[in-house]
């Protein structure tokens, strides 16, 4: 009998900013449409206009009610909306399909009035946290490998792992794209087929394909845990707006 891996057992709120001259590169990411530094790129680049002039110069600020402009559009600052969904299989993530195939946003559709977008994505049969925001720089933030994003997944296997395989795994392998580096793994249940595993890589479809590196068919997949947020009190399919809290610590204010 192959051995088995052993089971376990076992700051305030910042105050509201006053109305006022802000950074150009903020006003263009709260218009939702890139982050603060890739707004510098395009100031630089001479693509943004103030007031019906190109402006330049990084640091420049701009006053409510003056009209910045990019490839033609005037940029409006929106109001910041984030909107963590629990999402079920047989959706896809993506703003929209040309198939006509069930996506993410029709679950949140009625979520607010501004444009939001998925922060990076889950394949059409995972399950589990799946964060929206029009927040360009915070997406950036959240998606960008060097800021470690903790994500927590339940995996649920085809047959029970072997000793072997789960070590394999905690140590790191080497797949067709580079090593995957696992933060954690652990075994939920009696007969070794469920396992807890706490990743940062985001790479496309990365924990099925660490199981199916050793054969494995991942049969459930569920994301339960995003940076610090959970799916306490949020039902399959369902959505809500995150709280002050929440906002400052996936900002890094705790």
């Amino acid at each position: 009998m192959q051995n088995r891996p052993k089971k376990n057992t076992g700051k305030k709120y910042d105050k509201p900013e006053k109305p006022g001259p802000i950074r150009l590169n903020k006003h263009i990411a709260n218009a939702g449409i890139c982050s603060r530094r890739e707004a510098d790129t395009l100031i630089q680049e001479g693509k943004i206009k103030v007031n019906g002039k190109y402006v330049t110069e990084l640091g420049s600020l701009v006053n409510p009610g003056d009209k910045v402009e990019y490839k033609g559009k005037v940029l409006k600052a929106e109001k910041l909306q984030y909107v963590l969904l629990n999402k079920p299989k047989d959706f896809i993530t993506t703003t929209k399909d040309e198939r006509n195939r069930k996506t993410v946003m029709n679950l949140v559709e009625k979520a607010c009035t501004e444009r939001i977008f998925p922060v990076g994505r889950l394949d059409r049969l995972t399950t589990g946290l799946l964060l929206f925001t029009n927040d360009g720089e915070l997406a950036k933030r959240l998606t960008h490998p060097s800021f470690q994003i903790k994500k927590i997944y339940r995996v649920d296997l085809d047959s029970p792992i072997t000793q072997e395989h789960f070590e394999a795994i905690k140590a790191g392998i080497k797949l067709e794209d580079g090593i995957a580096t696992v933060n954690d793994l652990a075994i939920l249940d009696d007969d070794y087929r469920c396992l807890g595993i706490e990743i940062h890589i985001g790479r496309n479809r990365i924990v099925r394909r660490i199981f199916e590196h050793f054969g494995y068919k991942v049969m459930k997949l569920d994301r339960v845990m995003f940076g610090p947020l959970t799916k306490k009190d949020l039902s399959r399919g369902k959505w809500r707006h995150l709280s002050a809290q929440e906002i400052l610590h996936l900002r890094g204010n705790r």
